[in-house]
């Protein structure tokens, strides 16, 4: 799938990326000092990545959940959270945020899910996860764009 003629943006204009990471890392910490915890976070970047088909990011942010100790079970659910009931109310917030961060070309931030949203979220928590929304999107537009690979991984060693 990967594409040997496709420029890799992060590669080509380091600067450029190197300023979106440094950008990541102020928003990360807002969202940690607004009490965006690392699970409510993860999930809301898996399915950004996801909506957006963006694989490579999908994979960074599934490693980074289960690191925050999210079982596969949660993360597999991320999805069809509509019809899951692993996610705390906080969590459906962010996820419903979320699909309208990626669709935002649609009809913006719907007034019915900002006033939902808001309504479970503090002020500080909605602007900390839009602001890890518009950082998720643009990576996911840089490795899309790139066809950044995603290869299978070998399978662990056995006992």
């Amino acid at each position: 799938m990967s594409d040997p003629h496709r420029v890799h943006l992060a590669r080509a204009s380091r600067p450029a990326y190197d300023a979106l990471e440094a950008f990541a890392k102020t928003v990360g910490d807002l969202a940690a000092e607004a009490g965006i915890d690392a699970r409510l976070r993860e999930i809301a970047l898996i399915h950004s990545s996801q909506l957006n088909g963006c694989a490579y990011c999908v994979r960074v942010h599934a490693d980074r959940a289960a690191k925050a100790g999210l079982t596969m079970d949660v993360v597999a659910q991320i999805a069809v959270w509509r019809e899951s009931g692993v996610f705390t109310e906080r969590e459906r917030a962010a996820l419903e945020l979320t699909e309208a961060y990626v669709f935002i070309h649609e009809e913006g931030v719907p007034d019915d899910v900002y006033d939902r949203v808001g309504g479970i979220l503090s002020e500080e928590e909605y602007v900390a996860l839009s602001w890890l929304l518009v950082s998720i999107n643009a990576f996911n537009r840089i490795a899309i764009a790139g066809r950044y690979p995603v290869p299978e991984r070998p399978a662990p060693p056995t006992p």
